[in-house]
């Protein structure tokens, strides 16, 4: 039971027991899994070559860290940032068939066209940019 600050007691919800139940469980099952995975797993019988990179015998060429330019990274977020914005294409695509039903299509058709208009803007700025340049 629970005080409130004016010193009348509130009781909890019932209707809270399942949540508290459920997330007892949630925060349980990854603990309980790893506990009983350790304990039936084989020991492992690789020795100190198990750990190399490779395991294949040929000696590695090159440290395995190596260095990734920083414009990888700016494409590479460039690609996520432009590829979640299309995913918004899906469902103007599900809905445009209804719009057209309801005599809205000319206004989603232009409203696309403006989405798709900043996308390529978006897309000119950062090819006058060099962003898109791998030379």
């Amino acid at each position: 039971m629970c005080a409130s600050i004016s010193g009348e007691r509130k009781e909890m919800p019932t209707a809270y027991i399942p949540v508290l139940i459920f997330g007892l469980l949630v925060l349980s099952f990854p603990v309980i899994a790893l506990l009983v995975f350790k304990l039936i797993r084989p020991e492992s019988r690789g020795g100190p070559a198990k750990f190399l990179p490779y395991e294949c015998g040929v000696p590695a060429e090159s440290n395995a860290r190596g260095r990734y330019s920083a414009r990888f990274y700016v494409v590479a977020m460039l690609f996520v940032i432009f590829d979640v914005e299309t995913i918004f294409l899906f469902p103007w695509a599900i809905l445009y068939r209804t719009w057209l039903t309801a005599h809205l299509g000319a206004f989603a058709l232009i409203s696309m066209v403006v989405f798709l208009g900043i996308l390529l803007v978006g897309y000119i700025w950062l090819y006058k940019k060099g962003a898109l340049d791998w030379a």
